[in-house]
């Protein structure tokens, strides 16, 4: 390994291989690779302490990071690689990493309560949102199932999102830009679903509304054969009255709803238990599947 120029080893083969990327091509993936993992002017940061607090901070060269345990210069920060460490000016260490899609969900900037990071992976999986996805959402709030439907849904896809408040376009807008510049596949509008949208052929709809009843009438026209109806509700009369509309339609099949518990674990030294708190109810998730109607017997027709 020695006389390898490469510092993982060479292994001896007699098949052929591509030649190296010469050194040009080599310095600008490397480039490339440095910029991805550096952190920049602009973008989100977080800083976690000697007690696991966590602090998004969005990095400007002209300012500071203040704290109980000191500051430091967002400026020595820029340039550095995520998972550095910094020292405060009264010696305490800093942990500073890029966030995830859960990290920023949890503490980006946010007008109303956002869904957590343990719902919007349960919506992602159980509505089926899938790269080339055509996704209606609707509620969009502070953004944060906005960025996880624009990430599962890929550049080959597209999201359109729909709320009746402007600030919270405006502020979701921010946050989808802050996860990622390049949010070409996201329409934002300001609008009322319940009085119907002019997008059509939908793979998918996605609802974050107090009355998503009022949609499924509109989902029944609007959505794909098979195509995926959601719903997050927080109360189980919302659920029993989504569900009623939705059989009203006649078009809805599989018609399912789950509840996603999260119990953390404590896990130091010796000591291994759950977490004294946990992430209980926070909400109801409903899925449906747009069919055909389903046809009648000659029983049941009698029956009636």
């Amino acid at each position: 390994s020695r006389l390898c120029p490469n510092p993982a080893g060479c292994r001896i083969s007699s098949i052929s291989k591509p030649p190296a990327p010469g050194p040009v091509k080599a310095a600008h993936m490397e480039d490339a690779r440095a910029t991805r993992y550096a952190f920049s002017e602009g973008e989100y940061a977080l800083i976690i302490d000697r007690k696991e607090r966590r602090y998004l901070v969005r990095l400007d060269a002209s300012r500071e990071f203040q704290s109980h345990i000191g500051n430091f210069a967002h400026a020595d920060l820029i340039g550095r690689e995520e998972g550095t460490w910094i020292t405060t000016a009264l010696g305490h260490h800093l942990l500073a990493l890029k966030p995830t899609m859960a990290d920023f969900s949890r503490e980006m900037p946010r007008i109303a309560t956002v869904i957590y990071p343990k719902d919007i992976g349960a919506i992602i999986v159980y509505a089926d949102i899938f790269p080339g996805a055509r996704v209606l959402e609707a509620g969009t709030g502070s953004g944060a199932l906005t960025i996880a439907l624009m990430r599962a849904a890929g550049k080959e896809g597209t999201v359109t999102t729909y709320d009746v408040r402007e600030d919270m376009i405006d502020r979701a807008r921010n946050n989808v830009r802050a996860m990622d510049p390049d949010n070409s596949n996201v329409t934002f509008k300001l609008g009322d679903v319940y009085e119907g949208f002019e997008e059509d052929a939908l793979d998918r709809i996605i609802l974050d509304l107090p009355e998503p009843w009022r949609v499924a009438g509109h989902a029944s026209e609007k959505l794909v054969p098979g195509g995926i109806f959601a719903s997050f509700l927080p109360t189980v009369m919302q659920v029993h009255e989504l569900n009623q509309g939705l059989r009203r339609e006649g078009t809805f099949e599989l018609i399912e709803t789950l509840e996603m518990l999260m119990r953390p674990w404590h896990v130091s030294g010796r000591s291994i238990r759950p977490s004294h708190r946990m992430v209980g109810h926070t909400g109801f998730i409903t899925t449906a599947r747009r069919c055909s109607p389903r046809p009648r017997t000659s029983d049941e027709t009698s029956q009636e």
